[in-house]
């Protein structure tokens, strides 16, 4: 009841219902033109008018869902789906498990466990020194402001164990760079990675990073230790929930973000933690990379083929 004396909150929740049924009506008119033998959603709420309609038009409905913690999307669409895909196991969905698969995430073929001269070519192309550990830390395409702040404030400490490569994101990258030192052999500052991720992550001792569903399973296939600092913020907390699934089975380490902005020493010694027990962070990583799915691609274009084929 106190959500509906909020009345900017019931505007937009009319608006964006005012939305769907346009988006409806244009679906059905597209889905009718095209007739496809199947529809394939991702989630999000510009598929939920394609998958009501793929539904009103009696047309299969395959779902995937990257995130341990299912959208409203696509917990609406489960309901008429003929095939569900999902990013991590299936103990974490209430999905029907007869028609529900778990395949993970399609993710490119670069993303692979290095080989020691792959990671040492890599480190060439970064200009790494060989004899460094490296430690590169990413909060995803835009940044993640809260991570910065404590990389820059603890960068004196993390230098003592290590390279550091942190990639910023656009929006705070002059900030940054005005409080951190020039580029050097010891460390980097990026602004966005447009190539050459896979090999700086390929090549990293640890990697701290955001826990998004894709980033979180490129780690996965690279077998690479990995501490986790997920986003509590994000709808449904569903970072949190992605990051559970990994730290259930011991595979990432998890970092508590608005413990580590209090005090930054935390994101220190995890990182010292895993650099100063190689053996501890191999076996880590070991247990990560059982989540990679290499197949994920082909898996899900044969549920889609399948779905289609049972017209």
């Amino acid at each position: 009841m106190q959500q509906l004396m909020w009345t900017q909150l019931v505007l937009l929740n009319l608006r964006d219902s005012f939305l769907v049924l346009i988006g409806l009506i244009q679906s059905l008119g597209m889905l009718i033109l095209w007739r496809p033998d199947v529809v394939f959603t991702k989630g999000g709420y510009v598929c939920l008018p394609v998958g009501l309609a793929a539904r009103i038009l009696h047309i299969p409905l395959v779902i995937h869902d990257s995130d341990a913690h299912p959208g409203l999307t696509n917990r609406i669409l489960a309901k008429w789906a003929s095939a569900i895909a999902t990013g991590a196991p299936l103990e974490y969905y209430s999905y029907p498990k007869a028609i529900s698969r778990y395949i993970g995430i399609p993710i490119s073929s670069d993303f692979h466990p290095f080989t020691d001269s792959e990671r040492v070519q890599a480190r060439r192309q970064w200009g790494i020194s060989a004899d460094s550990k490296l430690i590169a830390i990413t909060g995803g395409g835009l940044g993640a402001k809260r991570i910065n702040d404590t990389v820059a404030e603890a960068l004196d400490d993390l230098l003592k164990l290590g390279t550091v490569v942190l990639i910023a994101g656009a929006a705070q990258y002059d900030e940054l760079r005005s409080l951190t030192p020039v580029n050097n052999e010891h460390f980097q500052l990026h602004a966005f990675v447009s190539s050459g991720m896979a090999e700086l992550l390929g090549a990293a001792d640890v990697v701290l990073a955001r826990a998004g569903a894709t980033t979180i399973l490129e780690l996965a296939a690279l077998e690479k230790p990995t501490i986790l600092i997920p986003n509590a913020k994000l709808t449904g907390g569903h970072q949190l929930k992605n990051a559970a699934v990994y730290a259930d089975a011991g595979a990432v380490k998890i970092l508590n973000e608005d413990e580590m902005v209090d005090d930054t020493t935390l994101l220190v010694e995890a990182v010292k933690e895993v650099l100063s027990s190689p053996n501890d962070a191999k076996a880590m990583a070991r247990r990560f990379s059982k989540f990679a799915r290499p197949n994920a691609a082909n898996d899900m274009a044969d549920m889609i083929i399948s779905a289609g084929n049972k017209l």
